[in-house]
């Protein structure tokens, strides 16, 4: 009797515990989502300002409104794409038609002159010679006044900064300020980083080291308990430079885990850990046969609890990427960091 009632009693602590393990995972609000998207866009210096909306339903994430270009909408929809909780995103954004150029008025005709015409006095009887009618003297001319001096002309615009594009296949060695794990990572997640050698043109350079990068990570996949592979695959998105931000486009760094062996996955059973329990309450008596039966799962059951290799990058760890677009920036010489040493490691 008493070995019953210890089985139920463990069987609805089982279940309680599974419940609140259920109840612990929360997906993001849509509101939740829609406002870190916002708060991204923000972010871009070339999307600050527009009067951009976004929609969050179920995961479906909309975006409406009017840029510039195309590359600005391509940005947005890699925002929203990036957000932990999104599965789709619709892309309504517009690109804005070029302004027509103004038109120079036309110079107005100018009126024909007034003929003026002299009014002639005939000879009367007495043979009297002909006069011209006096026409009154013109009024003596106002001298104009003299005209104010010329104000000084402003110095001249300094000329534009040059700009350098940087070409497709540099590599991008970047150092992480946020640690990765495979195993509490999420696909979209963003991560931080700084990078950690300089972006230089026909060897001048370009982007000082230390400045800071942003990327995402693209997939992510954990160890199973019972088999399976760690995957974790990364991509950079924009880099932050002198008070400007430019959106890149760059391979993906992918990096896998080994695996449990074959062998396990074939002694480990649906309801290994269950059994585990149920064996080691059952005991000797009636409950033999339940504990034998039980006792195999329990073996089953603690390989189970040994994964397979999780991916850890912790932070201040070096990965290489390497453009796949040309990138065109404003060249500067001060970095934020530029006495930080480098390390040459490569992952």
């Amino acid at each position: 009797m008493k070995a019953r009632l210890s089985f139920y009693l463990s069987a609805v602590v089982l279940l309680t515990v599974l419940a609140v393990a259920v109840g612990c995972s929360k997906a993001p609000t849509d509101a939740q989502i829609a406002s870190d998207i916002q708060n991204k866009l923000n972010t871009d210096s070339g999307l600050q300002g527009k009067q951009l909306i976004v929609q969050a339903d179920k995961g479906s994430v909309t975006l409406s409104g009017q840029v510039d270009n195309d590359a600005q909408r391509d940005a947005a929809a890699r925002y929203a794409s990036s957000e932990s909780g999104v599965m789709q995103v619709v892309n309504n954004l517009q690109v804005a038609p070029p302004a027509p150029e103004a038109q120079t008025p036309q110079e107005q005709p100018k009126p024909a002159p007034v003929a003026r015409h002299r009014r002639k006095v005939s000879k009367d009887e007495n043979d009297a010679p002909t006069q011209l009618a006096q026409t009154p003297p013109a009024p003596e001319p106002v001298p104009a006044p003299a005209p104010a001096p010329a104000a000084p002309a402003p110095p001249p615009p300094p000329p534009p900064p040059q700009k350098v594009t940087i070409p497709s296949g540099t590599t991008l060695a970047v150092r992480l300020v946020d640690p990765i794990d495979s195993e509490t990572a999420t696909q979209g997640q963003t991560f931080h980083a700084t990078l950690n050698s300089p972006l230089a043109v026909d060897g001048d350079t370009a982007i000082p080291t230390g400045y800071n990068v942003e990327g995402h990570i693209v997939t992510v996949q954990s160890a199973g308990k019972f088999a399976g592979q760690s995957l974790l695959v990364l991509q950079l998105d924009r880099i932050s430079a002198a008070g400007k931000y430019y959106n890149i486009q760059t391979d993906q760094y992918k990096k896998q885990g080994s695996s449990r062996g074959k062998n396990t996955v074939e002694k480990v059973g649906a309801g290994a850990g269950i059994g585990a329990i149920i064996g080691a309450i059952a005991g000797g008596g009636k409950g033999a046969a339940i504990g034998a039966a039980a006792g195999g799962g329990l073996g089953a059951g603690a390989q189970a609890v040994t994964h397979g290799q999780q991916i850890k990058l912790p932070s201040e760890t070096v990965l290489n990427f390497t453009l796949q677009e040309p990138l065109t920036v404003i060249p500067t010489t001060q970095g934020p960091n530029s006495g930080r040493p480098s390390l040459n490691t490569q992952q």
